[in-house]
C-alpha cells in the first residue's frame, strides 16, 4: 500500500474529510493537490500537508459549479503532472430544511455543489486520469440511499452522485480506471456533523445508534480512501462502500429522529 511517488488531487480537500482523506496520502509520501473556493484555506492546507510528509503540494481556488474553472484548475495541475492516480471529488453543500420551506435556489445550489460539481470534476478530469491504474473516489453520503427528513435536496443530489459512480465505473473500466464512493458516517469535528448533531450531548446520542459505538474519526475515512485506491483493491470498482461502524444497518434512522426533534426545537 505504497502511496510513494503518486498524485493525488483532492477536490475539496482543505478542511474536514478531505483534508483528512489527503492527509492520510501526505503521510504516506504522496505527491498532493487540494482545490476548493476558500484561497485562504488552500494556503493553509498546503502547510499541513507539506509537514505530514507530502512529497509536493500543490493548490487551486476552484468554484466546482463553474466548468471553465474547473477545467482551467486541470490545465494548470498539468503544468506539474502528466496525469493523476487517485482523484477524490468531495467538493459538498448542506443546511437543513424541511422541503416545504426549501427554496428552489437553496435546492440548486445543492444539487449544483454537490452533483454537477461531481461531473464537472470528474469529466474535465478524465484525461488525466492514469491508464491503467487510474482511480476515482467521490464522497458521497448516507442521504443518497437513506431518506432523511429536511435534506430532500441532498438525498436527491447524493443518490445521483452514486448513479454516476457505478456508470463511470461502467463506462472507463475497459481503460483501467476505476470509480468508487466512499459514504461517511457520523464523523467526529467535521462541519457536517457539527452542523447537523450540535453539542456534545447530541453527538453522544448519535455515537449510541452506531454498531461499533463511537463516532468515526477521519483517519477511518482516510485508510479506506487508501485502501480502495490500493493494489489491493484493484478488481473493486462501482461500489459504494460505507464507512461508518454499521451505521447504516439500521443506525441512521434512529439517529435522525433525534437529530430532528433537535432542529426542531432550534426553528
Amino acid at each position: 500500500m505504497s502511496f510513494q511517488d503518486k498524485r493525488v488531487l483532492v477536490v475539496g480537500g482543505t478542511s474536514g474529510l478531505n483534508l483528512g482523506i489527503a492527509l492520510g496520502f501526505a503521510e504516506e509520501g504522496a505527491e498532493v493537490a487540494v482545490a476548493s473556493r476558500d484561497a485562504a484555506k488552500v494556503d493553509k492546507a498546503k502547510a499541513a500537508l507539506l509537514q505530514a510528509g507530502a512529497k509536493a503540494v500543490y493548490g487551486f481556488q476552484v468554484d466546482v459549479r463553474d466548468p471553465d474553472t474547473v477545467s482551467a484548475m486541470y490545465q494548470a495541475l498539468s503544468q506539474h503532472w502528466a496525469s493523476i492516480d487517485i482523484l477524490v471529488s468531495g467538493a459538498a453543500g448542506n443546511f437543513p430544511a424541511p422541503a416545504a420551506k426549501l427554496s428552489p435556489n437553496g435546492f440548486k445550489a445543492v444539487a449544483e455543489i454537490d452533483l454537477h460539481g461531481a461531473f464537472h470534476v470528474a469529466h474535465f478530469g478524465y484525461p488525466m486520469l492514469t491508464r491503467p491504474g487510474g482511480h476515482l473516489i467521490h464522497i458521497s453520503a448516507p442521504q443518497a440511499y437513506q431518506p432523511l427528513p429536511m435534506q430532500a435536496h441532498v438525498c436527491a443530489a447524493k443518490a445521483g452522485v452514486d448513479m454516476l459512480t457505478r456508470t463511470l465505473a461502467m463506462e472507463w473500466g475497459r481503460e483501467g480506471i476505476r470509480v468508487n464512493s466512499l459514504v461517511p458516517g457520523p464523523i467526529a469535528n467535521t462541519e457536517g456533523m457539527d452542523r447537523l448533531a450540535p453539542g456534545e450531548e447530541l453527538q453522544a446520542k448519535v455515537a449510541a445508534t452506531v454498531p461499533l459505538a463511537r463516532l468515526g474519526q477521519w483517519q477511518d475515512m482516510a485508510n479506506a480512501a487508501k485502501l480502495l485506491s490500493s493494489p489491493l483493491a484493484s478488481y473493486i470498482t462501482g461500489v459504494v462502500l460505507p464507512v461508518d461502524g454499521g451505521w447504516s444497518l439500521g443506525g441512521v434512522s434512529l439517529a435522525m429522529s433525534h437529530l430532528t426533534q433537535s432542529l426542531n426545537k432550534s426553528g
